[in-house]
């Protein structure tokens, strides 16, 4: 392990959020608030801190092995997550580091757990910081980080591999600086899109950058504190579902179909499966809904529709309050937490092509044992899938399953009720924001003891990075010459 190269590339994230935090400012001034103070002097401390270790470690120019790359991803993240909880500190937004700590953490991973009771009363520059901080790590910083390193003689492909979600990573171009390039540019041109639309229709510029940053990064962070569900407008609502949506796709099919190649991005399997659980699900509660809660077919499908649309891709937007719903509702909804968005998307969650994988398999076993001698391949469209991959997936779905079964426990074990354990945990680790219980769409995780409120950022972060990235330091081995 070459810890000043680590150190490197952590001192370049440290000065790109510090960096960050000046995006704000014009809201703030803009507004009249005073939180610009607390952004100017985190920004500085950042940059205190930043600038001298590069300076110190930038001589030498060197390729990032595997287990650097690792290790960047993992203490990449902690690291943006210390520096970023900056604001909330000097601000006042937050009573502890715990708290700031929680929110910031809750912000890079995307995943939308709020500890803020009244949102409406943050200033607009820290609630501009808190949005920014989903969209920066909605496609991953250390993509973004990727796209730069190069000027500044580090390569980067065993990042791209640990960082990029899915189980395999979809090059769209033999350079990894392109590809992420091409990725970011997707990302940036789907914000446009969608913050014009939601302007359009009757949102202020701030509300709809804002939602646009939590839409595109599957985060959820609302300026609201009744979430979308301020917003009356169906217009508003339905815009924000189709944005979702995207935002959980793969964004290597985005690229394909923004620059014409239309039928490779219709005959994906993965995709198909994600649309036809969206349409399954929405279907199934709408029923549910009709029967119990809306008199109009147009409100069922609405609100049906965005509150699934929103719990599978992980955003965690609300337009209403679920567990007012039928239970039959809420445990469908559970299960979406777990299910996800595509691979290469920015949404959480196991992802639909392992579980695609997973069923394929499954069914091949079956196939097996009625004709032993067949040789049966798993194949994902006309890829065969190596057995390998297949293994991998099959441990990763065990560990992360185990990994729910014990942090339920651990959470319940604080004399918290089931209800809450379970949708604590559950909406942390898929990175999706609310859960059920005590931390229901209408509820914070304010109140919840401190040592819980750190145990849940761990599994924010586990479950970003998809377990594998994080497991493995903890190995004594990788850290062996």
């Amino acid at each position: 392990m070459r810890f000043s190269l680590v150190l490197k590339v952590l001192s370049i994230i440290i000065l790109i959020s510090g960096s960050a935090m000046l995006l704000p400012l014009p809201f703030s001034f803009y507004y009249g608030d005073n939180d610009y103070i607390a952004l100017i002097i985190s920004s500085g401390i950042a940059y205190v801190i930043g600038l001298p270790i590069y300076l110190l470690t930038s001589r030498k120019k060197e390729d990032i092995r595997i287990k650097e790359g690792f290790a960047i991803v993992s203490l990449g993240w902690l690291t943006f997550t210390l520096i970023g909880s900056l604001p909330y500190m000097f601000s006042g937004v937050t009573s502890s580091f715990t708290d700031a700590f929680f929110e910031t953490m809750s912000g890079f991973t995307t995943t939308g757990a709020t500890i803020l009771k009244d949102i409406e009363s943050v200033p607009h520059g820290i609630l501009f910081w808190r949005s920014l901080t989903h969209w920066l790590g909605g496609m991953g910083m250390i993509v973004l980080t990727i796209a730069i390193l190069p000027f500044l003689g580090v390569g980067g492909m065993q990042m791209f591999k640990a960082e990029s979600p899915g189980p395999t990573v979809d090059k769209l171009t033999p350079r990894i600086t392109a590809t992420a390039k091409i990725l970011w540019g997707v990302y940036i041109f789907f914000t446009f899109i969608e913050t014009a639309l939601l302007c359009l229709s009757g949102m202020n510029l701030f509300d709809a950058l804002c939602h646009s940053f939590g839409t595109l990064a599957t985060g959820g962070f609302s300026t609201k504190n009744a979430s979308i569900s301020a917003y009356p407008s169906p217009a508003i609502h339905y815009i924000i579902s189709v944005f979702m949506i995207i935002a959980g796709i793969n964004f290597s099919l985005h690229y394909k179909l923004l620059t014409g190649k239309i039928r490779d991005f219709f005959s994906n399997s993965e995709l198909r499966l994600y649309l036809s659980i969206l349409a399954i699900s929405t279907i199934l509660i709408l029923i549910q809904v009709m029967l119990h809660h809306y008199e109009t077919i147009s409100e069922g499908i609405q609100f049906s529709l965005f509150q699934v649309v929103s719990i599978m891709t992980t955003t965690g937007y609300g337009t209403a309050d679920y567990e007012q719903w039928t239970l039959t509702s809420q445990i469908i909804l559970l299960i979406l937490m777990f299910v996800g968005g595509c691979a290469g998307s920015t949404a959480g969650g196991i992802k639909v092509i392992r579980l695609l994988i997973l069923l394929k398999f499954a069914n091949n076993e079956l196939k097996r044992l009625l004709h032993p001698n067949a040789i049966v391949d798993v194949k994902i469209g006309k890829k065969l899938i190596d057995r390998k991959i297949i293994v991998n997936i099959a441990g990763f779905f065990i560990i992360y399953i185990l990994t729910t079964i014990l942090s339920v426990l651990f959470v319940s074990s604080f004399d918290i009720d089931l209800a809450t354990s379970i949708g604590a945990v559950s909406a942390t680790i898929n990175n999706v924001g609310p859960g059920i219980g005590m931390v229901g769409p209408t509820e914070s995780y304010s109140h919840l003891p401190d040592v819980i409120k750190w145990f849940l950022s761990f599994l924010m972060m586990l479950g970003r990075l998809e377990v594998y990235t994080v497991i493995i330091l903890f190995a004594p081995s990788f850290w062996r010459k």
